[in-house]
């Protein structure tokens, strides 16, 4: 779905065409048009931009998704990436931007807190995820807000799946998962609406 939306604004415009204004995430537009914060993951910015996180994609998405089931993982996927336009909406209230990098993000966070919980040594994964975090702050037009919110949702959903494993506790994880999806979607449309002033 992404590469097809990124063909389609290929031959619109990736900078401002149709398609990317129409699916971008911008944060004042949000509570009028709450699909965006889903929609930008699927926009990028250049050729580059979607190799590497599409590339992102299918090395930790894979493996996650094999680890947590369809379900679990399009749940961390989401709400990372909604996770990471919630942070831009609170930090950089005036960006425009495209591409799944927040979910992204998320999905590397994931990788390390469960590897870890399994007893695994992930030292050069968290390196990795520290060069890339750190680049967002040194280049221009990277939207590091993103990345750090797509972390911070993404890190707490598997701190929740890797506490939650049993069968028995299924219910609990569903519930906290629900309530994180909830609280991150509130901050989101709590910012979007106060940044156009409706309180």
């Amino acid at each position: 779905m992404t590469v097809a939306v990124f063909l389609l604004q290929l031959v619109t415009g990736t900078g401002n065409g149709v398609v990317t204004r129409a699916l971008a995430f911008y944060p004042p537009l949000e509570i009028v048009q709450p699909w965006r914060a889903v929609t930008t993951m699927f926009v990028h910015g250049s050729i580059l931009h979607i190799l590497f996180n599409m590339y992102s994609l299918y090395i930790f998405g894979a493996e996650l998704e094999r680890q947590l089931g369809r379900g679990r993982f399009a749940a961390l996927y989401f709400l990372s990436g909604i996770g990471g336009s919630a942070a831009v909406a609170l930090l950089a209230p005036g960006s425009f931007v495209v591409g799944a990098s927040g979910a992204i993000f998320g999905l590397m966070a994931a990788f390390f807190v469960i590897a870890r919980s399994l007893g695994g040594r992930s030292i050069q994964l968290l390196v990795l995820v520290g060069i890339n975090l750190a680049i967002g702050f040194i280049v221009p037009g990277i939207a590091w807000q993103a990345h750090l919110g797509g972390i911070v949702v993404g890190g707490a959903i598997a701190f929740l799946f890797s506490k939650t494993r049993h069968r028995s506790k299924h219910a609990v994880q569903i519930a906290v998962l629900v309530a994180i999806g909830v609280v991150v979607v509130a901050v989101l449309l709590a910012r979007s609406a106060q940044l156009v002033g409706l309180f």
